[in-house]
């Protein structure tokens, strides 16, 4: 996918392959000229059923797999992110806007997140062990995850979202904002040369392919990162079924300048924490009590 043509659409990634989505298509806009960058396309109401069908297969195997081929297969995903840097990043800049320099510590903060993620220990806690009853917590995997990520962090998001849950043995059907699908795809392909067809699937659209996943019976758990409105909707749709939900929506954070503040040292932090990526960011600083 490093050559775009905007002649022929990008698919979405079904069954562990690229494939072209069979409704409507609809343009990714390059925002530093307002050239169209790229196709991209839908799937039907059928192939999401079929990504669906196949995320249930693939949790069969994938949540039998033991927990030392997981943390080695998230390593191996690193390192296949960590190749393609530069090309990453620059998908980022075309498709997002930020400049190189943040893309490049998106990208990153995705290599470092995995790792972090391939780290984590998923042990066996003992809650109680006397001599009256031992009790054990074990942690085992929902099934599949929907994951709805945004525009503003595209592909670091998608790696907050895929790399823990494939990691506690879920699977992952992952819906990117319609404004930035390019580098989320790319990612969709490392990953796919580490994991079974199924385990991670990416179905580009807009708001209707997210709405499908997100009250599907069979999805377990819905994570979102995006705006309250449709955070609300996700919740009202995954009450039916009783999902499981992780919902990071818009704030208001606010910053207090105390009387014995250093102005020259916290000046410039307090700007970056307001402008940080534009100040397209869900922590941005967006109000500011001075003494």
């Amino acid at each position: 996918m490093t050559n775009l043509h905007v002649s022929q659409p990008v698919g979405c990634i079904i069954q562990g392959k690229m494939i072209q989505g069979a409704a409507e298509s609809f343009v990714v806009i390059n925002p530093a000229d307002e050239q169209v960058l790229a196709l991209c396309s839908s799937p039907s109401e059928a192939q999401i059923e079929d990504t669906i069908r196949s995320a249930e297969q693939a949790f069969h195997q994938w949540k039998n797999t033991d927990d030392a081929t997981r943390q080695s297969i998230l390593h191996r995903i690193a390192d296949r992110i960590e190749e393609h840097r530069e090309e990453l990043a620059r998908l980022v800049v075309q498709e997002q806007g930020k400049p190189y320099a943040l893309a490049e510590f998106e990208v990153g903060g995705a290599i470092a997140w995995t790792r972090y993620q391939a780290e984590l220990k998923i042990e066996t806690e003992i809650l109680q062990d006397d001599a009256n009853k031992r009790i054990e917590l074990h942690h085992r995997p929902l099934g599949i995850v929907a994951s709805v990520t945004p525009w503003n962090w595209p592909l670091m998001i998608a790696v907050w979202h895929i790399m823990p849950a494939i990691r506690a043995g879920n699977v992952v059907i992952n819906k990117p904002s319609e404004f930035t699908p390019l580098s989320t795809l790319r990612l969709g392909e490392l990953i796919q040369e580490e994991v079974a067809p199924g385990v991670v699937s990416i179905l580009t659209g807009g708001g209707e392919v997210g709405a499908k996943l997100t009250s599907h019976p069979a999805i377990a758990k819905v994570v979102f990162t995006g705006s309250t409105a449709t955070g609300q909707r996700i919740m009202q749709s995954a009450a039916a079924t009783f999902k499981h939900l992780t919902l990071e929506l818009g704030g208001n954070d606010a910053g207090i300048v105390l009387l014995d503040t250093d102005i020259q040292a916290m000046a410039t932090r307090i700007f970056h924490g307001a402008f940080i990526n534009m100040g397209q960011t869900c922590a941005a600083l967006k109000r500011l009590y001075v003494h």
